[in-house]
């Protein structure tokens, strides 16, 4: 018999428990099904829980809603959906709190793990994986199929139309498939492959090229006794391989293959991944905060993108390295043959020759040649001296590339010639550059610029440092200091340190000391944490014209923004050369542009605000006399 639904309006008794592993369903307590009104509405909720107990920006709802051409009244619609997800879900936890509260960073949809089946199905993986690692592998089956169990199908199918909602629910996809193959991998371990084999073979046929994936088929089936149809899974996936990426496959899939023709040895699961792939990154701590709109905007470039190259650049401090590592760690299954991060610089600050990092790369990659010392390659005992070592290695690179499926991140690059041998030609190996300047004279790339982080990103960061009880008992005063940080998360971070270990400190007190000009550079330190130091290291960057330049646009106070007619103004010229001279800072990454098209003389340029500090500090009034200089800003 069909229940009667719940009027519209009225909050559910007994609780909620909402669906996102299907369609997008809510039920109460005792089982009867809510209605969660027109599409809009649904839109604005899923978008909501797929970020549960996280700020979401009004910007991501209305591109949910509203992709193309939102009406003027957008805000005050989304405040009429949020408002009746409020009523609908009812209140949060026993204490009665609002179920969606709005801050600075958007709107936050509070929901426990017993409410929401996206939650307990991570609190289940987790769980699985903690008990693998323990050694109880019974226990790490039960626990990743009782998570399986929770799907109900493709995630929000009936709202994929919206860009933003499939976005989300591709990510939660992409998790239930690696929590299958674990599973899939613990129970061939435990002896009990039939129970795997049809699941992973319906998903090899919706994701053929997910090699993990095929390898779990594979091995399950060679578990079973059918080494035939085993051996024909590898020759089909290498034909794919080779038909669809003109790759083979990697040396961690050969293997298992070689293991399976062997017979006699028996086979539970490929090779460790870590003993076959080149993986040299630093550790991902899970601390991380922030910049999710340029993180899933750069894993989409470096996944699906169509250029090979991507530029990650912003100013000294930015976070570029942090988030371009993470990026890293995230696309694990995505690059079978590699994830490593080599650095640019030396750490006097100038650049490394291209044969040096090219010799550091092939030992990391184990290109052929490098690693064995009885076998002379191109990368043995490399001599940058010699007329034909960078040639020689540049291409045994390139082949390398070519033929690999591997993510490489140059780190803190200093200019293009730095890096333009470096780049792949042609294969799916992926190149991540990360620059304080935006390194405008390599092409075809794709590029991603870090602006300032959103005062709730900032806020986020800091609360997670000083406490967010601490927080909230001063949130003006939080404000206040991530906006003297100018939302520089070396600055925010640094001020959290502090602050964490001045406990007796008032919020208030140390925002005062930010916000005074003189003092707030020297506020920003923190152990062996400088930020001045930093932003140093991006000034020393800077040609002697640059630096003039910087020091008359920085302006004497608070005010960062300047037009062209003020440039010309402070920097004593001509129309043309201010315009040169601000495209010039631009270029190095040391003034900030508006983000569409609009005339030089309507733009707002903009200084970020310590670097402005700093550039005061340095400035002595006089022009440089170089003759570069004099040509950039002639008198």
């Amino acid at each position: 018999m069909t229940r009667p639904p719940v009027p519209a309006g009225s909050p559910p008794a007994g609780g909620v428990h909402v669906s996102l592993l299907g369609p997008l369903t809510a039920r109460t307590g005792d089982g009867r099904e809510l209605p969660l009104g027109p599409r809009k509405q649904r839109l604005v909720l899923a978008t909501l829980l797929a970020r549960p107990n996280t700020p979401v920006p009004v910007d991501v709802l209305t591109d949910a809603v509203w992709p193309d051409d939102p009406p003027r009244t957008a805000r005050k619609n989304l405040q009429v959906y949020v408002s009746a997800a409020r009523t609908l879900l009812g209140p949060a936890g026993e204490d009665g709190r609002d179920r969606v509260v709005h801050g600075c960073g958007g709107y936050l949809l509070r929901i426990g793990e017993g409410e929401l089946d996206a939650l307990r199905f991570g609190a289940l993986a987790r769980a699985g994986r903690a008990a693998a690692e323990r050694g109880d592998r019974p226990g790490a089956a039960r626990l990743l199929r009782a998570a399986l169990d929770l799907w109900a199908g493709p995630p929000l199918n009936d709202l994929r139309d919206s860009a933003v909602v499939a976005e989300e629910a591709d990510r939660l996809e992409a998790r239930c498939l690696t929590v299958y193959e674990d599973w899939a991998e613990t129970e061939t371990e435990l002896g009990r492959a039939a129970v795997a084999v049809d699941g992973l073979r319906d998903l090899v046929e919706r994701h053929p090229l997910r090699e993990r994936l095929r390898a779990a088929w594979m091995n399950s089936l060679h578990q079973c006794g059918r080494q035939a149809e085993a051996l024909a899974v590898y020759d089909d996936y290498r034909q794919l391989m080779a038909r669809e990426l003109g790759l083979e496959p990697s040396p961690a899939m050969a293997a298992l293959y070689r293991a399976v023709l062997g017979r006699g040895r028996e086979v539970r699961r490929p090779p460790a991944p870590e003993a076959v792939r080149a993986v040299a990154l630093p550790a991902d701590t899970g601390a991380f905060t922030g910049r999710r709109d340029e993180l899933r905007g750069l894993l989409g470039a470096l996944d699906g993108g169509e250029e090979r190259v991507v530029v990650l650049s912003g100013p000294a401090g930015s976070g570029k390295s942090a988030l371009a590592v993470r990026a890293a760690h995230l696309l694990a299954d995505r690059f079978p043959d590699g994830r490593v991060q080599v650095r640019i610089r030396r750490e006097d600050g100038t650049g490394r020759g291209v044969a040096e990092v090219l010799a550091e790369l092939g030992r990391l990659c184990g290109v052929p040649g490098a690693a064995p010392a009885s076998a002379a390659g191109p990368f043995d005992d490399v001599r940058a001296d010699g007329p034909a070592a960078p040639a020689v290695l540049a291409e045994a690179w390139q082949e390398w590339l070519a033929r690999h499926r591997a993510l490489i991140l140059l780190d803190d690059v200093p200019d293009e010639a730095s890096v333009r041998g470096l780049l792949p030609r042609s294969g799916s190996c992926r190149v991540l550059v990360t620059a304080r300047r935006p390194l405008a004279g390599l092409a075809p790339v794709h590029r991603i610029a870090l602006a300032d982080l959103a005062d709730g990103e900032a806020l986020e960061l800091l609360g997670k440092l000083i406490g967010a009880g601490r927080l909230r008992a001063d949130p003006a005063a939080a404000l206040r200091i991530v906006r003297a940080c100018g939302g520089l998360p070396l600055a925010v971070g640094v001020s959290g340190m502090r602050l964490a270990v001045l406990r007796h400190l008032p919020l208030a007190e140390y925002a005062a000391r930010l916000e005074d000009p003189s003092a707030a550079l020297d506020e920003l330190v923190a152990g062996d944490l400088s930020v001045r130091r930093w932003i140093a290291s991006g000034w020393r960057d800077l040609a002697d014209g640059d630096r003039w330049a910087l020091g008359r646009l920085a302006g004497p106070g608070e005010d960062r923004g300047f037009t062209l007619d003020r440039a010309a103004a402070a920097l004593g010229c001509g129309e043309r050369a201010a315009l040169r001279a601000v495209e010039s800072l631009i270029d190095a990454g040391a003034v900030s542009s508006p983000a569409g098209e609009v005339t030089a003389h309507a733009a707002l340029y903009e200084v970020p605000r310590l670097l402005g500090l700093f550039a005061r500090e340095r400035d002595t009034g006089a022009r440089p006399g170089a003759p570069a200089a004099a040509a950039l800003i002639p008198g």
